[in-house]
């Protein structure tokens, strides 16, 4: 049995996030999370929402809430829909936890006493009718580049080109719409990251089996230009951490807070504090620091492409450069964008389908299938209703749900709700069976191990694809007419078959598997050996119920709807 510690990327805390924001994170490392877990590993899997920056002032702002009590609120929303798709995290925290502000704390005083943190003077947009500095997302403007009006002070949602609050075109402060803008002389703190980029480069460079998309966006931001720049730690908001320096206070920096990436990261390890504080754990060190016991864990990041150089090089600065035995990531699976149909899915425009409306049309696992199916690896991939349709009905009510439905109801009209007698032995066709589920099995298992998702929702089909190929070619329908014995025999490979499917679909399936257990009476069950042991546990006698129809197909008429009702913005 191994340890395996995994994170996912904490998303923000402005607003329910869509389905983007799911596949490319918090799905993929609960799939692997419920994977180990399955075969026997001991698993630590965090999460957290990232509270802190100005997305979290606006939107308690937009709300009309004071911004601690709409993180708290949008806390609890954001934690109810994860467990409502079935996301398996040990602990889901909050990177405005007491934890983070003192690991925070902590981390810069360690940069700072190791000359890694620099004061420096910068020039920062001020509004006189506001009274304060304005973060680049508090500024709006029109785009130099594209036209677009409502360009924000850092970057165009529009054409995507990175800005300066000065580049703009008419720029105005989105607090109070006063295009009274002035650039005023501001002090803020600085970490000195190319100050680490030989060893970030040697690090990285030892990093074998990492995939092409995470290394590739490291060696660009190391390489490119003028190679890694040092970047600010600090904004001038009420809202954040305070800047102390390992509890004590920071001259010259009393009115400011850290700036949400620096802090957001650590909460990893502060979540796993938290994870101790609610009870739910003993000892969160042997996770995180090699000096007491973290050696031995193998740490694995999921995320989408844009949060690789924070993970890649701004973190490990963090972790680094503090010069304490902290536990640096093992593995970083990052993952390209899923867009929808024809565009991009947008939380800030609203565009796509969310997580809370999702689950009103449809069970999680259904979606679960679809976004896990697809996920986009390799490159950018595209959620479209007709390809929900078609691989909804295909795979799960053709192929898995038929095959159970086939199975179940034929055993109860000819033998009753349970496994049928029958002293025959498996024959040469369940022998030759065996050997094709034991091969599609270890080659699941291998993709899973890998981290190749595409490729074990592929052999996970296939397994399914192969118990209807056995029902149609051992026809126990026609064989009960002449040897009910072969018939039960049948039957009997066929719903070992069923359980074999509860056991291995539920990283994927979570809820279709507890419904097959609970049908079975198998109240889940160890990962399978072999394809042998597992197609021979249930035996003669063993009760069973027929489940529900498992999965109901997609019609053109409810495709069509949901086209027509999440064609513009959410409103």
């Amino acid at each position: 049995m191994a340890r395996h510690l995994i994170t996912s990327a904490i998303p923000y805390i402005n607003g329910i996030k869509h389905l983007g924001n799911l596949v490319g994170s918090m799905l993929p490392a609960d799939l692997y999370a419920r994977y180990l877990r399955g075969r026997g590993h001991e698993v630590l899997f965090l999460c957290a929402t990232d509270e802190h920056g100005t997305p979290a002032e606006l939107a308690a702002a937009k709300a009309g809430k004071p911004v601690a009590e709409y993180c708290a609120e949008m806390w609890a929303v954001q934690k109810d829909l994860g467990d409502r798709f079935g996301l398996s995290f040990d602990h889901f925290g909050r990177s405005s936890s007491p934890q983070n502000h003192a690991l925070t704390q902590h981390f810069a005083g360690r940069l700072y006493d190791a000359g890694l943190i620099r004061e420096v003077t910068e020039h920062q947009m001020y509004s006189p009718a506001d009274n304060r500095f304005l973060p680049d997302r508090y500024i709006e403007g029109t785009c130099p580049n594209c036209g677009f009006e409502e360009a924000r002070g850092d970057q165009c949602d529009n054409c995507g080109k990175l800005l300066d609050p000065t580049d703009l075109i008419d720029p105005h402060s989105t607090i109070s719409g006063s295009t009274d803008l002035e650039l005023r002389e501001t002090k803020h703190l600085s970490l000195r990251q190319s100050a680490m980029r030989e060893r970030l480069d040697a690090w990285i460079d030892s990093q074998t089996g990492w995939p092409v998309l995470t290394t590739s966006i490291a060696k660009k931001w190391l390489h490119d230009g003028d190679g890694l720049q040092d970047r600010g730690i600090t904004r001038d908001l009420d809202w954040g951490v305070p800047v102390k320096r390992g509890g004590e206070d920071w001259p010259g920096m009393e009115d400011k807070v850290f700036y949400v990436w620096f802090d957001a990261p650590i909460e990893y390890i502060a979540c796993a504090r938290e994870w101790v504080d609610a009870g739910k754990g003993d000892d969160w060190e042997r996770w995180w620091r090699t000096d007491k016991g973290a050696g031995d864990v193998r740490y694995t990041q999921f995320m989408g492409k844009d949060n690789v150089p924070f993970h890649t090089l701004s973190f490990p600065v963090t972790i680094m450069g503090s010069g304490e035995p902290w536990k640096l990531v093992d593995y970083i699976k990052s993952f390209n964008y899923l867009n929808y149909d024809g565009g991009q899915f947008s939380t800030s425009r609203g565009r796509g389908v969310f997580m809370d409306q999702a689950l009103e049309i449809l069970p999680a696992d259904y979606w679960r299938w679809w976004l896990l199916a697809h996920v986009p690896e390799s490159s950018d991939s595209e959620f479209t209703w007709e390809l929900f349709q078609s691989t909804v009905n295909k795979d799960l009510a053709d192929v898995l749900g038929n095959f159970v439905s086939r199975v179940t109801k034929f055993c109860r009209s000819k033998f009753g709700e349970a496994v049928p007698d029958s002293h025959d032995r498996y024959g040469n066709l369940e022998t030759a069976y065996l050997l094709q589920v034991q091969t599609r099995l270890r080659a699941y298992e291998a993709h899973m191990d890998a981290i190749e998702i595409r490729k074990a929702a592929g052999e996970l089909r296939a397994l399914w694809v192969l118990g209807n190929e056995y029902l149609q070619e051992a026809a126990p329908w026609a064989s009960f007419k002449e040897a009910p014995e072969t018939a039960a025999m049948q039957v009997r490979f066929a719903l070992n078959l069923v359980r074999l499917y509860a056991i291995v679909s539920a990283p994927f399936l979570p809820e279709t598997s507890a419904t097959l257990h609970s049908a079975l009476g198998t109240a889940g069950g160890a990962w399978p050996e072999d394809a042998e042991s597992a197609l021979s546990a249930l035996t003669s006698g063993h009760p069973f119920t027929v489940p529900e129809n498992l999965f109901a197909k997609i019609g053109d008429e409810d495709r069509e709807g949901w086209e027509q009702r999440f064609a513009g913005t959410r409103g």
